[in-house]
């Protein structure tokens, strides 16, 4: 495993959303950098609607993240990340808090962080405004779980991942582990598998990832068989990409459909338009297309300043 490479893609990671992000501190053993953004934007559906409410919703938001790293030794060094997002309202999330160590082996660390899956729905979650609604068919599936161990490592073209979610309820636990090579023309594929305790129940879902860059063009699809309660579920998306100088134009497609509902859960396209001013400013809108009885379609736009 090249330890180098691995350390600087994982504070990458670990940044991400944030190019600015500044380096606050630095000596021959440590770093430490702090980032964010702040991100106006608004939605208009009918889904908003009530007899108190309009059409129109403000969704603006801020995020703060703290990213850290000390080199203990050749082999062996620390990280720590910790991300919070702050809405118009004064209310305040933490999306991650985790912390751990890496070794010539890998990752490992502990906290509320992704799961092992991530990184093959992340294949089709790509645009600012919508997407990736149907993928996750058990929650051990979804980012930002809390009480989560994670092994992360890099070997030549895989990319492997294993997680345990300690649930602080009985008989909840969750585990998964997922795989992704990347060839060098191109392609990537991934296989991931999840499976979590629901009381009586054992809950589960395999998952499977391809992506295809070629030139400016990024295709994505990813699939899912699950089961919930003893009933089956599939799951499916798709997603386009074509960058055009400071233009990203991105479209997806999202289908989720559980064994004892006529009509399928998920059934929705969308598409969207980014226009990046340069890596601090971006703005965009989005247009969501719902097939679902009962709900409607969707506009949003906004601005982002990454700092």
């Amino acid at each position: 495993m090249k330890k180098a490479a691995l350390t600087t893609a994982i504070l990458a990671l670990m940044a991400s959303g944030s190019a600015a992000a500044a380096t606050v501190y630095k000596d021959d053993a440590s770093e430490l950098k702090i980032g964010g953004r702040a991100e106006a934007r608004f939605n208009i559906s009918d889904n908003n609607e009530s007899t108190a409410n309009s059409t129109f919703e403000d969704k603006s938001r801020a995020r703060l993240n703290i990213v850290g790293k000390t080199q203990i030794n050749e082999d062996f060094y620390g990280f720590g990340k910790y991300e919070a997002q702050f809405d118009t309202d004064a209310d305040i999330t933490n999306r991650y808090v985790f912390a751990g160590i890496g070794t010539n082996i890998g990752e490992f660390s502990y906290g509320k962080q992704d799961t092992a899956q991530v990184m093959l729905t992340d294949v089709t979650d790509v645009m600012a405004t919508f997407g990736a609604d149907a993928a996750d068919i058990v929650s051990g599936n979804k980012d930002k779980r809390t009480n989560n161990f994670l092994y992360a490592g890099e070997f030549g073209g895989f990319d492997i991942q294993a997680n345990y979610l300690a649930n602080d309820e009985k008989d909840a636990d969750s585990y998964g582990a997922a795989a992704m090579y990347s060839f060098d023309f191109g392609l990537a594929l991934g296989l991931g598998y999840v499976a979590q305790a629901n009381g009586n129940d054992d809950d589960s879902q395999i998952n499977f990832a391809a992506e295809y860059s070629i030139a400016d063009f990024t295709l994505g699809g990813f699939y899912a068989l699950g089961s919930v309660a003893d009933e089956d579920v599939n799951a499916f998306e798709v997603s386009a990409v074509y960058k055009l100088d400071k233009w990203t134009f991105a479209a997806v497609y999202n289908y989720q459909d559980v064994e004892s509902v006529d009509d399928a859960t998920v059934d929705n396209a969308a598409i969207e338009a980014v226009y990046k001013f340069n890596g601090n400013l971006r703005t965009y809108a989005g247009y969501k297309f719902e097939q679902v009885e009962g709900d409607d379609d969707q506009i949003q736009a906004g601005i982002r300043y990454d700092f």
